[in-house]
């Protein structure tokens, strides 16, 4: 096998990272629009396209096991793609690896960045639902963050429930 596959594969891997980019940037207007129909949606593409890398890395590394056992390296030995590069003796081949390899590392470096966004946003949703009911409920921080001797609450639980209990 060539080093041709490998190169063919670290590309396939860089299409499929594109393509959760573009699922990245879906997720954060569903956020920002707080459609969450179209969020479970793009979650269930999201795993789909998980499943299809998981796919994809098993065939790099198979091709990278391969080329090694084409240049007469017997070890399975996990190298990275530089350290691969290493063994490619065309020079054109040599710089179409590097290429894929430097592409692939820039589109993972920038879908990382998505996702921590996205993590972001969906912490700031939550801590903004967390105040809302919070104030819907009447639950002061200030005097839950004050000790208060249980005996001088009169009985009260300290804060109210969302249910009248004795309807």
């Amino acid at each position: 096998m060539t080093v041709q596959s490998l190169i063919q594969s670290l590309e396939n891997l860089e299409t499929v990272h594109h393509d959760m980019m573009e699922l990245s940037d879906l997720k954060k207007q569903a956020i920002m629009e707080n459609n969450m129909d179209e969020l479970v949606k793009l979650l269930n593409r999201e795993s789909k396209g998980m499943k299809l890398i998981e796919q994809l890395e098993r065939e790099r590394v198979e091709a990278a096991y391969a080329f090694l056992h084409s240049v007469g390296v017997k070890s399975q030995l996990e190298l990275t793609v530089t350290e691969l590069a290493r063994l490619v003796f065309d020079p054109d081949d040599k710089q179409k690896l590097l290429e894929v390899q430097a592409r692939l590392s820039s589109v993972l470096q920038e879908l990382k960045l998505k996702n921590e966004l996205n993590q972001q946003l969906l912490q700031q949703s939550l801590e903004f639902i967390d105040f809302s009911l919070d104030m819907l409920t009447g639950k002061s921080s200030q005097e839950e963050a004050i000790y208060h001797h249980p005996s001088d609450r009169g009985g009260s639980t300290g804060r109210p429930g969302l249910f009248d209990t004795r309807a």
